[in-house]
């Protein structure tokens, strides 16, 4: 396995348990401020309102500091996916089973997120009640309940428009992935090419090299076939001369 898929594994687990640890925290804040609501409904407004921020702030803190780490681990499962891909086949398909189990945790906290965030949009709906200074504050007024649908509606649409943008952003990474696939295959064909062609240079030198040891002997062959020859004729030449002497 990958040191580097290894190193991001670590970091991404280590903050994926902390995260559920401030989610569980965060979620029992809950609870806390449903009680402040209860022990405070009969309190003056300004009076209310200081005993009741801070609990609020605290967990807006809270969702802001989850939200951040969800974000990190967003990147971490990101790299581990583009360092997964990039491995042998059989590595690859054990470490993709365990991005998607990976993946499936991080839906799980963003879910808890939501539910958290949306505890903080009844709990701020109250706290306006309440701040108002009305006298009951479970029979809200027509005109305020006007705003919170249409508070809702807003935050409907911009759900919408970041599930858009998420998914247009998911696409993007995908494209992004098959494109460093396809230079990874491409770079292991140049560097397979660039092999080859090192193994014909030096089937091609060790070629030079015969032929000029063949050209060598052959040249060598010839003298010696040539002085045999002179030595012959002399050798002739000699013996006519003194048969005919």
């Amino acid at each position: 396995m990958s040191e580097v898929f290894e190193g991001y594994e670590r970091q991404y687990c280590e903050l994926s348990a902390n995260l559920s640890r401030k989610c569980t925290a965060t979620g029992a804040l809950n609870g806390g401020l449903l009680t402040s609501c209860a022990q405070i409904s009969h309190k003056g407004g300004i009076e209310m309102g200081n005993e009741f921020h801070p609990v609020r702030e605290q967990k807006k803190q809270k969702v802001s500091e989850i939200k951040a780490g969800i974000d990190e681990a967003e990147a971490l499962i990101r790299k581990m996916d583009l360092e997964a891909r990039s491995l042998q086949p059989n590595v690859k398909a054990v470490l993709l089973a365990k991005l998607r189990e990976y993946k499936s945790d991080l839906n799980n906290l963003k879910t808890e997120v939501k539910r958290i965030v949306s505890g903080n949009l009844n709990a701020a709906a109250r706290d306006e009640l309440l701040e108002s200074g009305m006298a009951d504050t479970l029979t809200a007024s027509a005109d305020q309940r006007t705003r919170l649908v249409t508070t809702t509606e807003r935050l409907g649409k911009s759900g919408d428009r970041i599930k858009e943008s998420r998914r247009t952003m998911l696409e993007t990474e995908e494209l992004g992935v098959s494109i460093l696939q396809d230079l990874h295959s491409q770079r292991q064909s140049l560097l397979h090419a660039n092999n080859t062609l090192h193994g014909v240079d030096d089937n091609v030198g060790r070629s030079k090299k015969l032929l000029t040891n063949m050209s060598r002997r052959m040249s060598r062959n010839k003298w010696m076939i040539g002085s045999i020859i002179a030595v012959l004729v002399i050798a002739i030449a000699l013996i006519l001369y003194f048969k005919l002497k």
